[in-house]
This record gives structure tokens, C-alpha cells and sequence, in this order.
């Protein structure tokens, strides 16, 4: 007798929702991961590749519970999702990830303003996921939050030293800036399995504007945003629907490698 739970609306937009910030979290581990042995200096290859293996964590935390959705509303129980399916059995379409955390790292400048975004951004969002109503979401982002408050110190302090350093790491930090913010907008822009979740978009994008327009204006760096711009930026959007820039085929390449070669492989 089939006693599962056929799945319903609300929970095929907490499944996409939880899906969408595990492949963001693991997309952007991936990118920065490519640093590993070189880094501008073993302080900082250090760092910025633990700051990987934060993301990869609490990537793996979200993979857990969308998998736990998923097959609670499955008649598929002989073939169970797991972390690893949903990070490794996925085609490009499937992954939602923010189309940011896909760009190539470029140089060291590039990979900390992006860095620098996604942070500020996540802090914000994990702030309301734990006050939201999802006690499973909750946990996992009072648990987060407290690495996320590092990423956005380490980062914001790199954005700092580069921007109002040198005139070539000023230049370097105005071409990231001018490289990364057409895809900053996507992160406001709410896609249909988001408009149930309780988050307040508007509130998200007044605080990381405010936080951002902060430090780049230390950082002696022009600030591209805001009212009255003369030359507004058109936001690149597509990541969160599974529309994708022709660099995540080629992360997914390398990502899941292994376990296409060998299928079923355990360490």
C-alpha cells in the first residue's frame, strides 16, 4: 500500500527554494575552490579556501533537506534523492543557482568584489530565514550566519586594501566592480518558488545597497547604483530558472566528473 504524500504546491516551492541556495552556495565554493595553491599569498590561499569549504557546508545542508523533502513526497523511494544525486546527477537546467557565483574568478580583484556581494547579500537573507517560518531553513542559517559574518569581513577588507591602494589595484577593483554588477540584481529579483518564503525583497536589497554603497565609498570606488543614475545597468537574470551563462556547462564538467566516470563511487 502506497502511504507517501503526493507532493503539493508548497512543497515543490520549499524543494525549489532549498535547492536554489544550495547550488548558489556550491557554485561560487566551486569558483573559489579554482584558487586552491594560487592564491597571492598562503595567508589568503588559506582563507579564501576555507571560506570555500564553509559554502560546501552549508551547501550539503540544504542538499540534506531538500532531499528529505523530495522523498517524502515521492512514490520514487527505491530511488531515494541524496545530497550527492542533487549536487552530482543534475543537469545545467536544473541547477538555480545565482548567475554571479558561475562568472570566471578573473583576477584576485574580481573574486573578492563577488565575494564581497554574494556575502552581504546572504547575511541579509539568512537574517529573515531565521525568523521565517521553515524551522528547518531557520537552523541552518543561525547556524551559517556566523561564517557568513567572517566572509563579509574578510571580504570587505580586501575590497578596502585594493580600492584605495595602488592606482593598478584601484583600476583592478573599478574593472571587477564594472565586470560584477550587472548580475547583482538578480538576487532581488524574487522567481516563483520565492514569493511564498516570507522574505522581504525590497528590505534585502535597502540593507546590502546600504552596506555596499558604504565600503566602495571608502574604498574610494564609484558606486554604479542608486537613484538618479544616469546610466542604469541592465540586470543579467536567468540563474534562478535555470537559464545559465556558457561557464556553468564547464564548472558542472569538473564538478562532476568523478561521479559520471564511475557511477555510484564512495569514498
Amino acid at each position: 500500500m502506497n502511504t507517501s504524500t503526493p507532493i503539493n504546491l508548497s512543497t515543490t516551492q520549499l524543494f525549489n527554494h532549498t535547492l536554489h541556495l544550495a547550488d548558489t552556495n556550491l557554485i561560487l565554493a566551486q569558483r573559489n575552490g579554482e584558487w586552491c595553491a594560487h592564491g597571492p599569498i598562503l595567508e589568503q590561499d588559506i582563507a579564501i579556501t576555507n571560506i570555500s569549504l564553509d559554502l560546501i557546508g552549508q551547501a550539503r545542508n540544504f542538499y540534506q533537506y531538500a532531499a528529505q523533502l523530495i522523498n517524502q513526497s515521492s512514490d520514487q523511494l527505491t530511488n531515494a534523492a541524496t545530497e550527492d544525486s542533487l549536487a552530482y546527477l543534475r543537469t545545467e537546467r536544473a541547477f538555480k543557482n545565482l548567475l554571479i557565483t558561475e562568472l570566471p574568478n578573473g583576477d584576485w580583484a574580481q573574486t573578492i568584489l563577488r565575494q564581497f556581494f554574494y556575502s552581504v547579500y546572504q547575511y541579509g537573507l539568512y537574517e529573515q530565514l531565521q525568523r521565517g517560518s521553515d524551522a528547518q531553513l531557520a537552523a541552518i542559517a543561525e547556524k551559517s550566519i556566523k561564517e557568513t559574518t567572517y566572509h563579509i569581513k574578510w571580504s570587505s577588507e580586501w575590497v578596502l586594501r585594493l580600492g584605495d591602494g595602488t592606482e593598478e589595484s584601484h583600476e583592478r577593483m573599478q574593472k571587477a566592480l564594472q565586470n560584477t554588477w550587472a548580475y547583482t540584481g538578480e538576487m532581488f529579483m524574487p522567481a516563483d518558488y520565492e514569493m511564498g518564503t516570507g522574505t522581504d525583497f525590497n528590505l534585502l536589497k535597502d540593507q546590502w545597497e546600504k552596506k555596499v554603497r558604504h565600503v566602495l565609498e571608502e574604498a574610494t570606488l564609484s558606486y554604479p547604483g542608486g537613484a538618479g543614475n544616469e546610466n542604469p545597468v541592465f540586470m543579467q537574470t536567468g540563474g534562478k530558472t535555470g537559464v545559465h551563462t556558457e561557464h556553468m556547462g564547464f564548472i558542472l564538467a569538473d564538478l562532476q566528473y568523478l561521479q559520471r566516470t564511475y557511477p555510484g563511487a564512495t569514498w
